[in-house]
């Protein structure tokens, strides 16, 4: 979701700090805030892959974190544990101006896990008991900045901290199901791969790469040595995977997940351009062996003890 973090940050920090009673059994959304601010707030459905049209009484200014269901939806009720698929259109709530639209995109994923209710329960509270297709109004207090410049000795003022605009986030809720669980190894069927590749072999369920006599690559190389039947990987989503790489050049391990006794969790748009492009359209339980030009690694300088052109071998577990 991050998208979603790098609209509502630093305003998720503020739910984080502001979070609550702890949550109770959850038959409806519970509203948090100042939801009287809401009461001119009105939308109009645009259709799928838009975002609404939103009137309210400018400015929306608001002190503490606030969350309401303002448009409800007639689909099943959203439950813990549930990972919801939702869109936001961020305003500024001072005169209405448009800061993200996430609607013609693919939905985010908002895990509705312990660790969102513990870390920001308003935010938990809000969705678990809400129904599939409505909308919630969530606005996030101004802001406080530093300081643009200090005043001088001769005009007698103190410094103060400018404030910028609350906040206005419309998030409609396209649909919730429960998570897909992580693998613990690849699941699916075995592929042989073409001839000239550097070779791959298992043991105790990890596997060894050997780099003998492969040339080095004149473009990315992304081989399914394992086809998984999970879903499809996304440029956007964040993987769960074991994976081991070494150098081409000498066939040294410079890292692995397996030796640390754990799987990697991140974002596909956070690692090299090799496993970002190598990886998108990959399937769950696959395992995929990539071969890695320099340009689209570390390049020439490396990093740590990964030089040049690269190779890995990646258990594709879980995505989300």
């Amino acid at each position: 979701m991050r998208r979603l973090l790098a609209i509502l940050l630093p305003g998720l920090l503020l739910l984080t700090a502001c979070g609550g009673t702890a949550s109770q059994p959850e038959p409806s959304s519970q509203s948090a805030g100042e939801t009287a601010k809401f009461d001119s707030l009105k939308l109009t459905d645009n259709g799928d892959k838009k975002a609404p049209g939103v009137d309210f009484d400018k400015p929306l200014a608001v002190t503490q974190p606030t969350i309401k269901v303002v448009s409800e939806g007639s689909g099943d009720t959203v439950k813990a544990n549930q990972v919801a698929k939702i869109s936001i259109l961020a305003l500024n709530g001072s005169d209405g101006s448009q800061l993200e639209d996430t609607f013609p995109n693919e939905p985010e994923s908002l895990e509705l896990n312990d660790e969102l209710k513990t870390s920001s329960a308003v935010i938990y509270n809000a969705f678990v008991g809400a129904k599939v297709g409505s909308s919630l109004a969530l606005a996030v207090p101004a802001q406080q900045s530093a300081p643009s410049a200090s005043p001088s000795p001769s005009d007698g003022a103190s410094p103060s901290a400018a404030a910028g605009p609350s906040q206005l986030l419309i998030i409609k809720v396209l649909s919730a199901s429960d998570p897909t669980p992580v693998l613990d190894k690849p699941q699916g069927d075995a592929v042989t791969p073409p001839a000239g590749l550097p070779t791959v072999t298992e043991k105790d369920g990890v596997p060894e790469i050997n780099v003998a006599g492969a040339p080095a690559p004149t473009a990315l190389v992304s081989q399914d040595l394992i086809k998984g039947t999970g879903a499809t990987v996304k440029e956007s989503d964040t993987l769960t995977v074991n994976y081991v790489g070494v150098n081409l050049s000498d066939g040294t391990k410079f890292d692995s997940s397996f030796d640390r006794g754990q799987p990697a969790t991140f974002p596909l748009t956070g690692v090299i351009k090799g496993w970002t492009q190598g990886l998108a359209g990959k399937t769950v339980g696959s395992r995929v062996l990539l071969v890695i030009p320099k340009d689209l690694a570390y390049g020439d300088a490396g990093q740590g003890q990964a030089k040049g052109d690269l190779v890995f071998v990646v258990d594709i577990l879980g995505v989300k």
